[in-house]
């Protein structure tokens, strides 16, 4: 692993950049004017979508993307810069195809669909013709276990019903979602292994029985889009709904998480680097007491060290990226746990402490930092709560350490108690 940018990188970076100064940035305000009136901003959307597109800044998230696909190829490590930058305008991501939960899903389309679903679902979602929701999580189950989720998946003649509640099924809300991806209960058989029990299936937003019951606030935060409890009620879909064979959910699940739990690490820091912008500008031009805060040593010691985290953060995220790219996200398994469970906890500390720096204000709409708080608080179940990745980096240690257990001991103790055992 390189220490700087590929030469392509930086010129990506610079593309992108421009493009977020010139019109992104611009149309951020009419963005929020919308979505306070509960408006999905297709208008600032759409319009930026296609300039995007003819830019080339397009699908940018995707390794696998052949010659044939729209948009430009890039490695997660080519990726994460760019990632960074996005992440520091929440909803611009969706301008260049990359925003959750689309990505997961074009990913897992793009390896498990059949030639049918590519050309119903894959193609447009590419395209950005329509948006697309993930039925996972449920409000009644602890659904860090995936072996708890209760959503029924039943075959009925040539049919499949669903029956089920879903939330947190971001994107519900957007005029153009189309697709929800849903996982469920296929083998209800008492004996049957637990980790192939699930399955995916395809559902049609406009099937019967498919019902957005609410919008669940994040932290009191709306988003645009939605992150909204989802009934299935008897919802009928045919057998070629099914997302690869029955039973594959876990293993589905898995490819799926991988690679969009790194992208929302990648947009953490871009997050994390806007606050500590803000913070330093605060720090400059606020005074109290005769001097300005950034006068204080507390406040110097925030930003030294919200600094130091940020970079060790970037570093671990390229790292891990690099190894997805050279070995599969498999490899990259445990650190994909690590890198999880530090930028959730990062970014509220950073923008904690941008938030003090400002004041009251800092509470308030008029800064981002409050709704960054609050989506970094939620990071921290948001693909696994911290437990889990805490679980897995544990376990691979203990391993670890089963393996050369007794090596290390010995050659520390002293040569008498040596000669005394």
């Amino acid at each position: 692993m390189h220490f700087d940018y590929s030469d392509r990188t930086k010129a990506m970076i610079d593309q992108l950049q421009a493009f977020m100064d010139a019109h992104v940035l611009p149309a951020n305000r009419r963005f929020h004017e919308l979505a306070e009136q509960d408006i999905y901003p297709l208008e600032v959307i759409e319009p930026l979508k296609s300039r995007a597109f003819q830019e080339g800044l397009w699908n940018l998230f995707m390794p696998e993307l052949e010659p044939e696909d729209p948009g430009t190829r890039l490695t997660n490590l080519e990726y994460a810069p760019l990632a960074e930058i996005m992440g520091r305008v929440p909803w611009s991501p969706e301008v260049f195809n990359c925003n959750a939960p689309d990505t997961g899903n074009m990913e897992i389309l793009k390896r498990f669909a059949t030639p049918e679903q590519k050309k119903r679902w894959l193609d447009p979602l590419m395209m950005g013709e329509l948006r697309s929701v993930v039925g996972l999580t449920e409000p009644d189950t602890a659904s860090s276990d995936l072996t708890n989720l209760a959503t029924t998946i039943t075959r009925d003649g040539d049919h499949y019903v669903i029956n089920g509640r879903k939330w947190f099924s971001t994107g519900a809300k957007h005029p153009n979602a189309k697709l929800s991806i849903v996982f469920g209960v296929s083998d209800s058989a008492e004996d049957a292994d637990p980790h192939r029990k699930h399955s995916f299936i395809l559902v049609p937003m406009d099937t019967p029985g498919v019902r957005v019951v609410r919008d669940v606030p994040i932290m009191h935060h709306h988003a645009p889009e939605g992150h909204c409890e989802v009934l299935y009620d008897n919802v009928r879909v045919p057998l070629d709904a099914m997302l690869g064979q029955e039973g594959d959910g876990f293993m589905l699940a898995q490819a799926r998480l991988g690679p969009g739990r790194i992208h929302h690490c990648m947009r953490t820091i871009g997050q994390c680097e806007l606050a500590l912008e803000l913070m330093c500008e605060r720090a400059l031009e606020r005074r109290t007491f005769g001097k300005a805060l950034a006068d204080n040593a507390n406040i110097q010691d925030w930003i030294a060290q919200s600094r130091i985290e940020i970079d060790n953060a970037r570093m671990r995220i390229l790292h891990t990226a690099w190894k997805m790219d050279m070995a599969g996200a498999k490899a990259a398994r445990v650190d994909v746990s690590a890198i999880k469970v530090t930028a959730a906890r990062l970014q509220t500390q950073v923008v904690d402490r941008a938030m003090q720096v400002f004041g009251a204000a800092g509470l308030t709409p008029d800064t981002p930092l409050s709704y960054l708080w609050t989506w970094g608080r939620a990071m921290r179940f948001l693909d696994g709560p911290d437990e889990v990745h805490l679980k897995v980096i544990a376990r691979d240690e203990l391993k670890k350490a089963k393996a050369t257990m007794g090596r290390n001991l010995p050659h520390f103790i002293p040569p008498a108690v040596a000669r005394t055992a």
